[in-house]
């Protein structure tokens, strides 16, 4: 049985759901500059292990700029509140101009970007309350923390997520009249100070451009990702030394 394709009305909505809720997340982890430091160096940590797991990935001209769209604007330390900002006012003109398919895309990396905030705010007081980090992070308190969040459905959700924004963003390349689209806003973009947004939209589009088959690129994350997830939690002494 397939699924239904989800309409114009449905994707606004999902879309508006994923705005507030990475609202919130965002808010959360600046409540004070103590847990902004924390956060970021979380942040800092797990781009360093997603950038050594997936060396060969940013080593290879054809992959390399969708790693690094899936590390620095995904996944990273960048600083997303001016991008989402836009999102929450541009809103409304988005959901007259781009088609379902791309407001679904969008609101999927959202969706991404919130649940990575709510598994890191988990992490996080493991961290720093329960095991007493203090000022590094070590991959063996890593490891235990993340054991010790016991979300397994969580992360295998959050991969699964970045395999579904990969694959709106390849639907979104394969037509010629969203770029244009989005091409004709740039300049309209950056006057009313939606210019990170715009940026956001063409680094993406850019990055799968380049890609002749990125369902590779794809399943080769995803399969890493989730062979590290299960080592985990099987007990591996070192889950993320993967071979191949």
């Amino acid at each position: 049985m397939t699924t239904a394709a989800p309409t114009t009305n449905e994707a606004a909505e999902f879309l508006h759901r994923q705005i507030s809720r990475a609202k919130e997340l965002r808010l959360s982890h600046q409540t004070s500059p103590d847990r902004t430091a924390k956060w970021l160096l979380l942040r800092q940590w797990q781009a360093a292990r997603l950038a050594l797991t997936h060396k060969e990935l940013l080593d290879n001209p054809k992959y390399r700029p969708a790693a690094e769209f899936f590390l620095s604007d995904l996944y990273g330390t960048k600083d997303t509140g001016e991008r989402d900002a836009a999102v929450e006012r541009i809103y409304p003109v988005m959901v007259k101009m781009l088609p379902e398919a791309a407001l679904h895309g969008i609101g999927v990396a959202l969706e991404l970007d919130a649940l990575s905030e709510e598994l890191d705010a988990k992490i996080l007081h493991v961290l720093f309350e329960d095991l007493g980090t203090q000022d590094a992070i070590t991959e063996r308190a890593y490891v235990e923390a993340y054991r010790q969040c016991n979300n397994y459905a969580a992360r295998k959700h959050q991969i699964e997520l970045i395999s579904e924004v990969g694959r709106d963003l390849a639907l979104v390349v394969a037509k010629p009249l969203i770029y244009k689209v989005l091409r004709s806003m740039r300049i309209p973009a950056r006057l009313a100070g939606f210019g990170e947004l715009q940026e956001f939209l063409e680094r993406g589009f850019h990055a799968f451009q380049q890609m002749e088959k990125p369902e590779v690129f794809l399943a080769t994350i995803e399969r890493r990702e989730v062979q590290i997830l299960d080592r985990i939690y099987a007990g591996h002494p070192r889950p993320f030394d993967l071979e191949g």
